[in-house]
């Protein structure tokens, strides 16, 4: 089927043109191409990476493309991906039948018209918005703390998928900015974040977005079951509605997959390539305030207590939060969240992305993954998952403990082996010089973790005291890493020390031990020593 052409006054058409760079993952080579092309070769599991997207722009794009993708699918009645690039042009623009021209998946179009993420704003005259943007990073929903992160505007020479992830990064989780300054309802308040959690294939983009695409398409209509929306015909791409800033749009209106925006911008050409306009609304685009962020997002997790999304705090993704999403039951995840239906020994892995905001800046885009053995899913799964929550919780509850222990040693260390004379200054001293140990416990928690959760019962009361043994061995080099920081006079770094190294293993062996498990151990061995001969125990 031919492309149809693009009027004069449409441009950079994602459709018909090679706009969007991406590299081969076979060679690594750089491949220009279309939406649908894009599309094509992701079913093929081609696509490596794409080399303009920056890091807090993943989540956006990867879940713009799914969601894309499957509403595409969805609409035309097909079960099954597509394999030819002329079939997803013919799907994609079937989804705006009012706009044979295809503006709406152009970058640049008319103002009383659609473009892409841009809602038509007819009767207003886009060249009196004053607030103008000649970098596409600009545009960008990052905000960083003086501007240290990321360097704003520093992409003037942008090509045209430069604009287009900023654009699906602003329109697709930006929060709360000010004044007429609306964020997305697929976030809990407007400083919150838009997380991107799910399980998927630990390989390439194209497998992950693959894997999204089916469950996405399997689940809308439950999605729409238990989040109201619409089952059938509701909004699905919110840019082809026209917007003038004073009315939202209501929750039962719009698709199970809606692709949102809450921003009034407009693309425009420029010398050397594109700028923007940007005006502010009255109201945000949708009406969802009430929701807590609960939308049906595929990549949200809930708060099934606190009755809203989850919202990942500065710390990001630490062992912890991590853990609970793994194996606790405190978070209802969202559909991307599939542990059956994967081939028996697939390699899987535990994906939690976000940009965490605060009011005016970002507090850091974080990114973690946790590998999923074939063996470790089928814990979590089925009724194991709640020994495997138990497992965690008690390492979690073990490292807690024992960095308050090594804490409380580097205080005697840091007070020249005097408990009584500990002042603010020491404590500081002290947390500082403690939180290494449990900075490196929380990048090796998941590997410990696994060796334990897939052993069979009869293993693991050994291997968990293995892990107690290398734990409190790592924690005491911490420890004593710590002693050139301690006092230098001779008397007084021998007290100090003595006094550090008597607390620290004193609360592991005493009469009310840190660390109960260990104890256990501990007195078992002195038994056993106690029982052999005489002889025997010098040997």
């Amino acid at each position: 089927m031919p492309t149809p052409s693009v009027p004069t006054a449409l441009r950079f058409d994602l459709l018909g043109e090679a706009l969007i760079r991406w590299r081969c993952v076979a060679r690594g080579d750089l491949h220009h191409g279309s939406l649908p092309e894009l599309f094509a070769a992701m079913v093929q599991d081609e696509v490596h990476d794409f080399p303009a997207l920056r890091p807090h722009q993943r989540h956006p794009w990867h879940a713009f493309l799914a969601q894309l993708a499957a509403i595409a699918l969805h609409r035309a009645g097909q079960a099954q991906v597509w394999t030819d690039a002329a079939d997803w042009r013919q799907a994609l623009r079937a989804l705006t039948p009012d706009d044979e021209d295809g503006a709406p998946w152009c970058l640049v179009a008319p103002p009383e018209r659609p473009a892409l993420l841009q809602p038509p704003v007819p009767g207003e005259r886009v060249a009196d918005w004053k607030n103008l943007l000649l970098a596409a990073d600009e545009l960008d929903m990052l905000v960083t703390s003086k501007n240290h992160d990321l360097k704003a505007a520093r992409a003037r020479r942008a090509e045209p998928d430069d604009w287009l992830f900023a654009l699906v990064s602003l329109q697709t989780q930006e929060g709360f900015l000010g004044a007429g300054n609306y964020g997305i309802s697929r976030m809990n308040g407007g400083f919150a974040s838009r997380p991107g959690v799910g399980v998927a294939p630990a390989s390439t983009w194209g497998a992950r977005w693959l894997a999204d695409v089916q469950t996405l398409l399997a689940q809308r209509a439950a999605i729409a079951e238990q989040q109201g929306l619409a089952p059938e015909s509701g909004h699905a791409l919110l840019w082809l509605l026209p917007w003038a800033g004073t009315d939202s749009l209501a929750m039962f209106a719009l698709d199970p997959l809606y692709i949102e925006v809450c921003r009034r911008v407009r693309l425009e050409s420029a010398a050397g390539g594109l700028a923007a306009r940007v005006t502010g609304s009255k109201a945000a685009r949708i009406a969802s305030k009430e929701r807590n962020g609960i939308t049906g997002d595929p990549w949200t997790p809930v708060d099934a207590a606190e009755g809203k999304a989850l919202t990942v705090s500065g710390a990001g993704f630490e062992y912890k939060l991590m853990a609970e999403l793994l194996t606790g039951g405190r978070f209802k995840q969202g559909a991307a969240w599939r542990l059956d239906g994967w081939p028996q020994d697939a390699a899987l892995e535990l994906v939690a992305q976000a940009t965490v905001r605060g009011q005016g800046k970002t507090e850091g885009y974080h990114e973690r993954r946790v590998p999923i053995s074939p063996k470790l899913r089928r814990r979590l799964a089925g009724p194991q998952r709640v020994a495997v929550a138990d497992i965690a919780r008690r390492r979690i509850v073990a490292i807690a403990d024992l960095r308050k222990l090594l804490w409380s040693a580097l205080v005697m260390l840091f007070a020249n082996g005097d408990g009584g004379d500990r002042n603010d200054s020491i404590s500081d001293k002290a947390g500082r010089f403690a939180r290494p140990f449990e900075q490196a416990e929380d990048a090796r928690f998941f590997d410990d973790l696994a060796l334990e959760a897939e052993a069979e019962d009869a293993d693991r009361a050994a291997l968990r005291v293995q892990w107690l043994l290398g734990l409190v061995e790592r924690a005491e080099q911490v420890l004593t890493q710590a002693f050139e920081a301690g006092p230098r006079s001779g008397m007084q770094r021998y007290k100090a020390r003595a006094a550090a190294l008597s607390r620290f293993h004193g609360a592991l062996r005493g009469p009310k031990p840190v660390l109960p498990d260990l104890a256990a151990h501990y007195a078992e061995q002195r038994r056993d020593l106690a029982a052999q001969p005489e002889g025997q125990a010098h040997d």
